[in-house]
């Protein structure tokens, strides 16, 4: 099958190639984000595979359907950027990665919190200026802290054994709960019991109709003074004016996160030598109890091998017609 790879990285081409070693399908990697303007680079092609980023709308689609596209596969998890209905009446089917390590986002969503609790990103800082003092470098043991998880998939999963093993007390809030959490020793509780007693919130649920700004002025309110909030899931699952407003009153005590509801035009990309537009995601990246990465949780080398693999297959598989339900997003 001959497929071309929008918003192909450097980074991620030698993966895609190995998972491809035997020759099978032919592959075109364009570092050229998908848009209704780039669609047009997919004629000729079978299919395409996008990132996360990329956006799968209306005049997307049409565009794809146009230069007869009907197969769009993702390099990653979720499908927000999906518009599944159009998809559907286009006759475009879309396929995902349905999982891959769950350990590189918990493990990022650690450092995130392991960072700005001992201040690393300022001791740095300080003493690459020759600066080895102390003082406002204070963080806590989180040894016997209340962790809160917000939702206990694969990802939320991983995170909780990682902090059970901090001898921490860990809480969840899930729909489905986790048998596997619950033989932990883990407790489920309501949201607004979860949120009012931890001392650390993690997010690791989908973005959907009513997970959007979960985390919103009347959660703020509700969680305790000084909590660290970590999130390594969606963007939109913060209202970022009213967490920056929480951090900035001391409401909020530190934010780590790996994801912006407004990333697409700022995340994997060099603004270093322009002006950010984006005046909440300068505030934010200003912030001395905010760490900003830019998605890159997902970014190690076992991660990106099974991504790779994972899309590879699931070309082959659709082949022979027997595609695993779970890659499915439209059949």
């Amino acid at each position: 099958m001959k497929i071309a790879f929008y918003s192909c990285h450097s980074y991620e081409q030698p993966f895609l190639e190995a998972a491809n070693a035997n020759g099978r399908h032919q592959l075109t990697f364009l570092h050229q984000a998908l848009t209704p303007q780039t669609a047009y680079l997919a004629a000729g092609h079978q299919a395409i595979c996008v990132f996360v980023n990329d956006q799968l709308d209306q005049l997307t689609l049409k565009a794809l359907a146009d230069v007869g596209i009907r197969l769009v596969t993702l390099r990653c998890t979720g499908y927000n950027q999906v518009d599944v209905q159009v998809a559907q009446q286009l006759g475009i089917r879309v396929l995902r990665v349905p999982t891959y390590s769950p350990h590189s986002v918990a493990e990022h969503a650690v450092t995130l919190l392991m960072a700005l609790n001992r201040k690393i990103h300022k001791a740095y800082q300080r003493t690459k200026r020759n600066n080895f003092t102390l003082d406002g470098l204070m963080g806590f043991d989180l040894y016997g802290k209340r962790i809160g998880i917000i939702g206990t998939g694969k990802i939320g999963v991983a995170f909780a054994r990682i902090m059970l093993g901090f001898g921490c007390h860990v809480l969840a809030y899930d729909k489905v709960r986790s048998a596997v959490l619950q033989q932990l020793g883990v407790e489920y509780l309501p949201l607004d019991e979860l949120l009012a007693e931890s001392d650390v919130i993690s997010l690791h649920c989908p973005l959907k109709s009513d997970t959007y700004h979960l985390i919103n002025t009347a959660a703020l309110a509700r969680m305790k003074p000084g909590a660290y909030l970590i999130n390594t899931s969606r963007g939109g699952l913060l209202d970022t004016p009213a967490v920056l407003k929480a951090l900035q009153t001391g409401r909020l005590g530190a934010l780590g996160m790996d994801v912006y509801e407004l990333e697409d035009e700022f995340f994997f990309s060099d603004w270093s030598d322009k002006e950010l537009p984006d005046a909440d995601l300068n505030n934010l990246t200003h912030q001395p109890n905010v760490l900003v990465t830019s998605h890159q949780g997902f970014l190690t080398r076992e991660a990106m091998q099974q991504i790779a693999n994972t899309t590879l297959n699931n070309l082959t598989y659709l082949e022979h017609q027997r595609l695993p339900d779970d890659c499915v997003v439209v059949g």
